[in-house]
C-alpha cells in the first residue's frame, strides 16, 4: 500500500504542472486571434468622424505581424476576424432603421473579401520584400470588394480613412488605389522595421537588404506624399463662380421622412426663398447657381403640376438655375434624378443616378429576400433604373459634375464627370434615413478625398445635413449642422486641368493588382518547389 501510495503520489506530481502549462499555451494560442480582431477595431478608429488617420499604421503592422509565415488556412481566419473587428463598428449605420439583420449579412459578406486577402499577405508574408506584395494584396481585395457583389461595395476603402492626414496628395497622382496603397505599405513597412529590430537585437546581426527595404517602405509614401504636395492647388483656372447650397432639413429623422415628401420639398423651397430675401437685402452675395439635395422632390416636377410650381417660385425668387434632386417616373421607370431648373425656361436638362444602392434603391434576390422578411421588400416596393451618361451641368456657364450620395464611393462615378469637362463636382446627397450615424462623415470624407483626387471645389447639399463646401485641396471651408435648415453661399473657384489620377483613371489600380498577382504567383511557385524538393 506505501508503494502505492507513492506511485500516485508521485504521478500526481507529474501531472499537476502541466495543467497550467496547457492553460498557457491555449491563451497563447488566441493571441494573434485577438490582435487580429483588436487591430481591426483599431483601423475603424481610423476612419471618420474621428480624425486619426495615422491609427491606420500601427493596425496594418498588427495585421502583418498576425499574418507573416501562417498557413493559409490560419490566415483565412485572422483575415474574417480583422474584417470583423473593421468592418462591424464601421457599417452599423446600415441597421440604423432596417434593423442588424441587413447590417449584420453585409459585414459576413465584406469580411469574406478581408479574408481572401488575410490569405494572400500571409502567402506573400514569406517573400524579399514582402511589405510591397502584401499592400498590394490589400488593394486588389478594394478592387474586388468595389466590384462585386451587386456592383461593389466600396465603402470602407483605406483611402477614404485619410482625409486629414500626410498620405492625402497621393490621391492626385494615382486615386484612391494609390492612396490607400501608400498607407498600408507604410504600415506593413512599420512591422518590418520592428520585426527586424528585434531579431538584430536577439542574434546581433542586421540583414541589409531586408532593412533596407523595410525602410523604404516606411519612407517612399510619405516622401511621395510630400512631392505630390504641387498637385494639389485651389488656384481658380477658368474663373471663379458664387455657388449656394441649400439644405432645407426633413420633418424627421429615418425612412418616415418619404412619407412627407411635400414638406421636404416645401422646406427647401423656403430656405432658397430665405436665401433670395437676404440677396436682395445686400446680407449675403448672390449666387450664380443654387444646389439641392438628392430627394429634395421625391414628388415628380414632371407628372406634377403642384411640385412644379413650388420649384419654378423657388427659381424665380432666387433668379438663378437651381439643381433639384427629384424622383422621377418616365415609361415605367423609376429615375433618381437631378434636374436643371431655370427660372425663366423651367427644366432644361437632367442627370439619371447611375450607381444605384442595392436593399436601398432596388432589390436583388427579391424573391429570396420576400420569403426571409416580406417588410424588406415592401421598403423597395419598385426598383430604380440606372441612367447611363454622364451628368455634367452647364449652370451660367460654369460646368458642374453630378455625382449622386452613393456614387461617391465609386472611381470611375466621379472621374467620368471629371473627364466629361466638370469644371466642378457636387455631390447632391440624403442621408435623413441615417439619422446621427457616422456615415455622414464617412461619406464627406469620401468628397474631401475626391476633390483632391481630381482638383475640383466639391460641394455637398444634403437633405438633413453634414451640407459644405469643399476646396481642391480638400479644406472643408463651409458646413452645417445636422437636422437644421440652413444654406451656404461661397464663392469657389473652377478649375479645368486634370491630374495624373484623373488622367490614368484604373490604370494604377491595374498595375497594383498585377503586382498583387505576380507576387501570389512567385510565392505559390516557391511553395510548390519547396514541397517537391521535400518530396526528393
Amino acid at each position: 500500500m506505501t508503494v502505492t501510495a507513492t506511485s500516485v503520489d508521485e504521478s500526481d506530481q507529474v501531472r499537476q504542472p502541466t495543467a497550467p502549462a496547457s492553460r498557457g499555451t491555449r491563451l497563447l494560442r488566441l493571441l494573434p486571434a485577438a490582435a487580429a480582431a483588436l487591430s481591426g477595431v483599431l483601423l475603424y478608429v481610423s476612419f471618420p468622424p474621428r480624425t486619426l488617420w495615422w491609427l491606420a499604421l500601427p493596425a496594418f503592422a498588427v495585421f502583418g505581424w498576425v499574418l507573416r509565415g501562417r498557413g493559409w488556412k490560419a490566415a483565412l481566419g485572422l483575415g474574417y476576424l480583422f474584417g470583423l473587428g473593421f468592418l462591424l463598428p464601421l457599417l452599423v449605420w446600415t441597421g440604423v432603421e432596417v434593423g442588424p439583420g441587413p447590417w449584420l449579412a453585409l459585414v459576413a459578406i465584406e469580411a469574406l473579401f478581408v479574408a481572401l486577402v488575410g490569405a494572400g499577405v500571409a502567402a506573400v508574408s514569406k517573400l524579399p520584400g514582402w511589405p510591397v506584395w502584401a499592400a498590394a494584396v490589400w488593394i486588389a481585395g478594394e478592387a474586388a470588394r468595389a466590384r462585386a457583389p451587386f456592383h461593389g461595395f466600396p465603402w470602407g476603402k483605406i483611402a477614404f480613412g485619410q482625409a486629414d492626414g500626410v498620405f492625402l496628395p497621393l490621391a492626385a497622382v494615382g486615386g484612391t488605389p494609390v492612396l490607400g496603397f501608400g498607407v498600408v505599405l507604410c504600415g506593413f513597412g512599420l512591422c518590418e522595421v520592428v520585426r527586424l529590430a528585434v531579431e538584430a537585437r536577439r542574434t546581433g546581426a542586421v540583414r541589409r537588404p531586408a532593412a533596407a527595404v523595410a525602410l523604404l517602405s516606411l519612407a517612399v509614401p510619405v516622401v511621395g506624399a510630400v512631392a505630390a504636395r504641387p498637385l494639389v492647388s485651389d488656384k481658380a483656372e477658368d474663373g471663379s463662380v458664387t455657388v449656394a447650397v441649400i439644405q432645407g432639413n426633413v420633418p424627421r429623422a429615418g425612412l418616415e421622412f418619404n412619407a412627407q415628401r411635400r414638406a421636404v420639398l416645401d422646406y427647401h423651397a423656403r430656405e432658397t426663398e430665405r436665401l433670395a430675401a437676404e440677396v436682395r437685402a445686400g446680407k449675403v452675395a448672390k449666387p450664380d447657381f443654387v444646389l439641392w439635395p438628392e430627394n429634395s422632390s421625391d414628388i415628380d416636377p414632371f407628372a406634377n403640376a403642384d411640385a412644379a410650381a413650388v420649384i419654378d417660385r423657388a427659381a424665380k425668387a432666387v433668379g438663378v438655375p437651381i439643381s433639384v434632386g427629384g424622383v422621377v417616373g418616365r415609361d415605367g421607370k423609376l429615375y433618381n434624378e437631378q434636374i436643371l431648373w431655370d427660372p425663366v425656361k423651367g427644366p432644361t436638362d437632367t442627370y439619371d443616378k447611375r450607381q444605384i444602392q442595392p436593399f436601398g434603391e432596388y432589390l436583388p434576390l427579391r424573391s429570396l429576400i420576400g420569403a426571409i422578411n416580406k417588410n424588406w421588400t415592401s421598403m423597395v416596393s419598385q426598383d430604380f433604373s440606372r441612367g447611363t451618361k454622364p451628368g455634367v451641368f452647364d449652370m451660367d456657364g460654369a460646368k458642374v459634375g453630378l455625382v449622386t450620395c452613393y456614387e461617391a464611393a465609386f472611381d470611375w462615378a466621379v472621374r467620368s464627370e471629371v473627364t466629361d469637362g466638370a469644371q466642378m463636382i457636387s455631390v447632391p446627397s440624403n442621408n435623413a434615413t441615417f439619422d446621427r450615424s457616422e456615415m455622414t462623415y464617412q461619406q464627406l470624407a469620401m468628397s474631401r478625398v475626391r476633390a483632391v483626387e481630381h482638383s475640383r471645389t466639391v460641394t455637398v447639399p444634403v437633405t438633413s445635413g453634414v451640407s459644405a463646401i469643399i476646396m481642391p485641396d480638400g479644406r472643408i471651408t463651409q458646413r452645417t449642422g445636422m437636422f437644421v435648415a440652413d444654406s451656404l453661399v461661397q464663392k469657389v473657384p473652377l478649375r479645368s486641368s486634370q491630374t495624373p489620377a484623373t488622367r490614368l483613371g484604373v490604370l494604377p489600380e491595374i498595375a497594383l493588382v498585377l503586382v498583387a498577382a505576380g507576387g501570389l504567383g512567385w510565392a505559390i511557385g516557391a511553395g510548390v518547389r519547396r514541397r517537391r524538393a521535400g518530396d526528393v
